[in-house]
């Protein structure tokens, strides 16, 4: 489907989309997509740009295994100036990343046009900020909160049990007046998952096209790789290329990483071969 923006279009059948990641935070898992400064962040924005974001996804609390909440306040302290400065001087696609309908909100008022929802709608509120601003919606599968999100998670049948999630959230969405359409799915490598259970999502990825929304896969640099290839976080660049390779193979759309000039690599051997 094609995507209309403000500025860009969005063909998701004619290409997959690079959503590069922004994290206005101090305290996210990988130390080199932590930014706070403004000409940092001008300067990071500009070389995801260059290098082929279609996306660049805003967040401003990490939601890294364990991590604590942030209050709204700070987390919409850290991201309103941040997305009004990038808008004001790019042509770009902006996401924001977050749980609370009020930064959603704040995000959208600023420039954003798409809502990254971690935590699958679970703000009440979230589906009418979503609606009133006519926003694309990431729906996202996570067990827990980050807090707690990996302390045992078990499932019996990881794949059907987040395909129904996403049928019963994106009902409860359609009911509230978004569209399937403005709904794109995200399954949540490492949000409450064991290995088996990623390695297990990457391989299905095709089953959650079923749903009739685009697949986007989180999966970079995440520690799963480190369990299959023994690299730290700054080593898993390569796992990194080649699980998402695998999973453009699988139908996904969106690829959200650290490392935008690598997956537009990815992606041009992914077409080459498709």
């Amino acid at each position: 489907m094609k995507y209309s923006f403000k500025n860009i279009e969005l063909d998701l059948i004619k290409k997959p989309a690079i959503m590069g990641i922004l994290n206005v935070t101090p305290d996210s898992f990988y130390s080199n997509s932590r930014f706070t400064a403004d000409d940092e962040i001008l300067r990071e924005v500009s070389k995801m740009i260059e290098a082929g974001a279609d996306i660049i996804d805003i967040g401003g609390e990490s939601s890294r295994p364990g991590a604590c909440e942030v209050s709204e306040k700070d987390e919409i302290k850290r991201i309103d100036g941040v997305i009004k400065q990038i808008t004001s001087r790019f042509k770009c696609l902006i996401s924001i990343d977050t749980r609370r309908a009020m930064v959603a909100r704040t995000a959208l008022d600023a420039g954003a046009e798409i809502v990254n929802d971690i935590s699958g709608f679970s703000d009440p509120k979230m589906i009418d900020v979503i609606r009133e601003h006519n926003a694309v919606a990431v729906l996202m599968h996570m067990k827990g909160f980050p807090k707690n999100m990996q302390d045992s998670p078990y499932y019996r049948d990881v794949t059907k049990e987040i395909y129904d999630f996403f049928e019963s959230r994106i009902s409860y969405a359609e009911d509230n007046g978004l569209k399937r359409e403005n709904i794109w799915v995200d399954p949540g490598i490492g949000f409450g998952k064991r290995l088996i259970d990623n390695l297990e999502i990457i391989r299905n990825l095709s089953n959650f096209k079923k749903t009739g929304c685009h697949v986007l896969i989180g999966l970079s640099r995440k520690s799963f790789i480190e369990e299959v290839t023994a690299n730290t976080v700054e080593e898993r660049l390569l796992g990194t290329c080649l699980y998402n390779l695998v999973s453009l193979q699988n139908g996904a759309s969106i690829i959200r990483v650290h490392d935008v000039k690598e997956a537009a690599e990815t992606i041009k051997i992914f077409e080459s071969i498709s």
